[in-house]
């Protein structure tokens, strides 16, 4: 399984927020690149970004600073966040993302990601479902759609996504815990590669995770955690290991 840590950008720096609202919002580094290097440093294998200042504009904002962390580290890094547009997404990897996650513009126009599976492949392409009582939250976690998690996630697998993240908005950046219902039910009746993120916030936590990986789940994104020092990257990576790749 792997352990993604996360490093989320709002106006030029790392930062976390609670249940994605940006007016409760902690900056823990004021230079993410080198949030990324010490990750790397300690031994993470892939890199998990969030342009908030993109989620809630509808377009890519921290370009720059994506460019910086490309430079400072060698391992791949997936990023999301107001990534709507073919020109959007094809300058985001050209400037070193891995892969880019597609949340808000999958509900609205499904033929958007045929197109881009089409262009990109379906490795170049993640799927990202944030969910709100089941329901897909959008636009930055500000609206909530009229889909159900489980419904998009079968949807855009019909179309050739492999892979999908997924949140449980009520636990992100709380430190309760991974919603473990909400995980095992998206991999289950989606048959997507499942990566789990919100509430992670503990090597018990972590295990747990691990446990659903026969049914495809993945990996696992930690953020606060990290930067809280309530689990060190260094003992995740450990738990985690000698499990099946994504």
């Amino acid at each position: 399984m792997i352990i993604y840590p996360a490093i989320d950008i709002k106006e030029g720096k790392c930062v976390r927020l609670v249940q994605g609202k940006a007016e409760e919002k902690k900056v823990y580094a004021l230079n993410p690149a080198e949030v990324a290097r010490d990750f790397a440093r300690k031994g993470a294998k892939y890199l998990h970004i969030v342009d908030l200042d993109g989620a809630f504009a509808g377009r890519p904002q921290n370009q720059r600073i994506i460019r910086e962390i490309a430079e400072a580290v060698a391992i791949p890094f997936q990023i999301g966040g107001g990534l709507r547009t073919e020109e959007d997404i094809e300058n985001i990897l050209s400037l070193g993302a891995d892969r880019v996650i597609i949340g808000t513009k999958a509900v609205s126009s499904p033929d958007f990601v045929k197109r881009l599976l089409d262009r990109f492949g379906a490795e170049k392409i993640v799927l990202g479902i944030d969910a709100r009582d089941g329901m897909v939250a959008v636009a930055g976690w500000l609206e909530t759609a009229t889909i159900e998690a489980v419904q998009l996630g079968i949807r855009m697998r019909d179309l050739g996504v492999k892979t999908a993240i997924v949140t449980d908005i009520s636990r992100d950046g709380m430190l309760k815990g991974p919603n473990l219902a909400f995980i095992k039910e998206m991999a289950e009746k989606t048959g997507l590669n499942i990566i789990a993120s919100g509430g992670v916030s503990s090597l018990e936590d972590i295990r747990a995770i691990k446990a659903l990986a026969p049914l495809g789940v993945k990996g696992a994104v930690i953020g606060k955690a990290l930067y809280e020092g309530r689990i060190s990257l260094e003992a995740a990576l450990k738990e985690a290991e000698d499990t099946e790749e994504s």
